[in-house]
């Protein structure tokens, strides 16, 4: 299953919260690096309670996760 995600870096808190079927994704970790996809994939990974891969938009804002 794929599905998009909206994430918002340095946030202050750390978890995914489903609004009217839209993902947002809050991170603590600052977009470098690629701490902030690691961080992404850590939390979707202990959400969705599956596998997690990003798919597209490593670098953007909003990104699509594949869930296995």
């Amino acid at each position: 299953m794929r599905i998009e995600i909206k994430v918002k870096v340095k946030s202050g808190r750390s978890g995914i919260v489903e609004e009217n079927g839209n993902y947002i994704a809050y991170l603590k970790s600052e977009p470098e690096k690629g701490k902030a996809n690691q961080e992404l994939v850590k939390i979707a990974k202990k959400y969705f309670g599956k596998e997690v891969k990003i798919k597209s938009g490593l670098t953007s804002k909003r990104k699509i996760i594949q869930i296995s």
